[in-house]
């Protein structure tokens, strides 16, 4: 499957088989690049659809407690931009038609060198990109280096966001577009928002692209519920938790398996 066509082949195959893309979050290095490797590699033998890659960096504002965690503990291990994206080389090299989403906030990336980062990210074998605190006004010059290397651009929405903001970052992105369930951080959470429906909705209305809901979802029934609406569902700090607290566990990958088991389970319509 070439570069630029997994998340597209992907998001297709499911919908002809009315099912919502499982999308994971780890991070790199949490706890080690190797078994970041090994986690994704579950992960997608499990069922995951893709996987989010966090390249970890010290003032994840966007981040719940978790993840910020998380993103420290890889750096204190001395994970870098240049380590994550060797990371996700050998992570492309075990699962060659996994999609692979990296996210990251621009600071890392503008220190290492924009044009720089983008060939070396398609080079690893990135699929898109979520710059988490770029703006589509600030994006220009990222979202062309990301097209000449065959990177999808991925921007977020929020509840809050207005038609006029849903048609701008609607036309900007590429890959799909993320749905944030909630306003703030990320983070687990009990319940999902009985207005998230119509938020998806409204940006369908401007967009053809698959329409991916994260931010607080983190059991099976936010799954069952999110995918009567929506073309996929993220999950995220309930994933770094599990791994966190099962770091040093002999049963560390077949615990992953069997939460990455009960939520694909809970994306099948039928």
């Amino acid at each position: 499957m070439s570069l630029q066509r997994r998340l597209q082949t992907t998001f297709a195959q499911l919908k002809e088989k009315d099912e919502t893309a499982l999308i994971a979050f780890v991070t790199a290095g949490d706890p080690t690049p190797e078994d970041t490797i090994e986690i994704v590699t579950a992960l997608a033998e499990s069922g995951v659809d893709a996987v989010e890659i966090g390249v970890p960096f010290s003032d994840p504002l966007a981040d719940g407690p978790a993840i910020q965690a998380s993103s420290q503990r890889a750096l204190d291990g001395g994970m870098t931009v240049f380590r994550t994206l060797e990371t996700v080389r050998e992570i492309r090299k075990r699962n060659p038609d996994l999609p692979l989403i990296l996210m990251t906030y621009y600071n890392p990336i503008l220190h290492y060198g924009l044009a720089r980062y983008a060939q070396d990210a398609k080079a690893a074998g990135a699929d898109a990109h979520i710059v988490t605190d770029l703006t589509p006004e600030e994006a220009h010059e990222w979202k062309a280096l990301s097209e000449q290397n065959d990177l999808d651009t991925v921007f977020l929405l929020a509840p809050t966001s207005t038609e006029v903001r849903m048609k701008i970052v609607s036309e900007l992105s590429s890959g799909f577009l993320y749905c944030v369930s909630r306003t703030g951080v990320t983070g687990a959470n009990q319940n999902v928002s009985d207005e998230l429906a119509g938020v998806v909705s409204r940006i369908k209305a401007h967009s053809a692209l698959p329409v991916c809901v994260g931010f607080g979802v983190s059991e099976p029934s936010h799954v069952a519920t999110i995918s009567h609406y929506a073309d996929g569902v993220i999950v995220g700090s309930a994933l770094v938790n599990l791994i966190h607290q099962h770091k040093t566990d002999d049963n560390l990958l077949p615990l992953v398996r069997d939460f990455a088991l009960s939520l694909k389970a809970a994306t099948k319509k039928g």
